[in-house]
């Protein structure tokens, strides 16, 4: 016979991402298990106690602060995802370079650059605040 769950036994989905860190920071007055449990890092075991499962918790900040903590690898050796420096034109015509370069670069919203054309390159060249664009 299955054990029922009770209404309390049933655990929220953790949080991720942006959601994760935007409550972090609502939680800023709160221990960091707390802020570990209100974000849904903790278990219920057999008998009903809760555990707090910091390592997910501080792993799922990392990850969501795009953190990379194993540093680049050379070689073919095995570090988990990174960036290809590879894109593809969609669909409407767009380029679109992710995050993962523009966090790398410590790009901020507003950031300019000057684009130029070649034969079979653009480049991209930052702009400083302030600095006046090359007439082409």
């Amino acid at each position: 016979m299955a054990k029922q769950q009770k209404k309390s036994d049933v655990q929220p989905e953790p949080l991720t991402g942006e959601a994760l860190l935007r409550k972090v920071k609502d939680l800023e007055h709160l221990s960091k298990e707390e802020k570990a449990r209100e974000c849904g890092y903790y278990t219920l075991t057999k008998n009903n106690v809760e555990r707090v499962n910091m390592m997910k918790f501080l792993n799922a900040l990392i990850d969501a602060e795009g953190i990379e903590l194993d540093g680049r690898q050379l070689g073919n050796g095995r570090g988990g995802r990174s960036a290809s420096y590879r894109i593809s034109v969609q669909s409407n015509g767009n380029l679109l370079i992710g995050a993962a370069y523009t966090k790398q670069m410590d790009l901020q919203p507003g950031d300019e650059f000057e684009i130029s054309l070649g034969r079979k390159h653009i480049h991209l060249r930052q702009v400083e605040p302030g600095e006046e664009l090359e007439a082409s």
